[in-house]
């Protein structure tokens, strides 16, 4: 959907940004990683033309950003920022129409999509007529997604969304946003130096570094596959609990016991992932769960043990 060629941008000497290149999948979540001063918030400005490029191409479905409209190409492409961005002087309602309104939306059509996005992030409807600082870091948050999402942009840029925010509230928001039926038809884009949520959100990770990737992949790519050193290192405090994160039991199924009957308690679906599993044996006090897997219409049985082997297996294998 988007293809990034040869892009460039220099701020003075500095490099900012040194022929990068590279291609984000219709509905995929793009998630761009990496260190302060690497590049990051850079390219996803170039991509809306808030910063204009020095060079190369940035083409949506063909087209090259470049030969449109700013205006119009910014009304097709929701975008967040780290503060939210709203108008302090507009209400929720206003802040959320403000895209709906330039497209001349009517006043009832208006209506009903802000209605359906306060439900949608759980705000009350009584919100419509708040104003930003009536309303927590959360809340401002969900209404600057709401306002993104109004006139059902095909794309969504969102840099650093929940930085801003306490870690309880950040985690509560992550798991709306992955939870969100409308983001799962977007193409995202998101830029963080935050290494767990850049696993927890991302379909493919790209790492950068001094305006270039270093590389770019699936997270597990990242984490059994590192493409040299840098990549190792720059994970390497969080790898332990990256690996248990993005670890699911199905990865692991060849190497787990064989249940015989099923059974219907301490019952785990094959997609969860191994931390969420120790969790659920440890908060349930229980020696072994079973996992099932729907599709296959197969089941594994698993406690501390063989789930420590399982593990060792699989990056025994992966590694190979």
């Amino acid at each position: 959907m988007i293809k990034i060629a040869g892009l460039s941008k220099s701020f003075g000497d500095l490099k900012a940004v040194n022929g990068l290149s590279l291609e984000i999948e219709e509905e995929e979540n793009l998630i761009l990683l990496g260190p302060s001063g690497c590049g990051k918030t850079t390219t996803l400005k170039m991509i809306n033309r808030l910063i204009q490029p020095d060079g190369g191409k940035i083409l949506i479905h063909g087209k090259d950003v470049l030969h449109q409209s700013a205006v119009n190409l910014r009304r097709n492409i929701g975008y967040v920022l780290q503060n939210n961005g709203l108008f302090p002087h507009y209400s929720v309602a206003q802040n959320i129409a403000i895209v709906p309104h330039l497209l001349k939306w009517d006043k009832k059509r208006i209506a009903s999509r802000i209605d359906e996005l306060l439900e949608k992030l759980h705000l009350p409807l009584a919100y419509r007529n708040r104003y930003p600082h009536e309303l927590s870091g959360g809340q401002q948050q969900r209404v600057g997604l709401a306002r993104a999402l109004a006139a059902h942009p095909p794309i969504l840029l969102m840099d650093e969304p929940f930085g801003a925010l306490d870690n309880v509230t950040r985690a509560k928001i992550q798991e709306e946003f992955m939870a969100l039926d409308e983001l799962k038809r977007k193409t995202i884009i998101m830029v963080t130096h935050d290494i767990q949520e850049a696993f927890i959100l991302g379909d493919q990770i790209c790492l950068m570094d001094k305006g270039t990737i270093v590389q770019i992949g699936q997270p597990r790519d990242l984490l059994f596959k590192p493409s040299n050193s840098l990549v190792v290192n720059f994970l390497q405090e969080h790898r332990l609990q990256l690996e248990l994160q993005t670890i699911q039991l199905k990865d692991l199924w060849n190497w787990l016991p064989v249940v015989d009957q099923t059974n219907g308690d301490n019952t785990l679906s094959s997609e969860t992932n191994i931390w969420q599993t120790l969790e659920h044996l440890q908060g349930h006090n229980i020696e072994a769960l079973q996992i099932t897997d729907h599709r296959k219409k197969e089941s594994r049985l698993v406690g501390f043990e063989q789930l420590m082997s399982a593990i060792y297996q699989y990056k025994k294998n992966i590694a190979a």
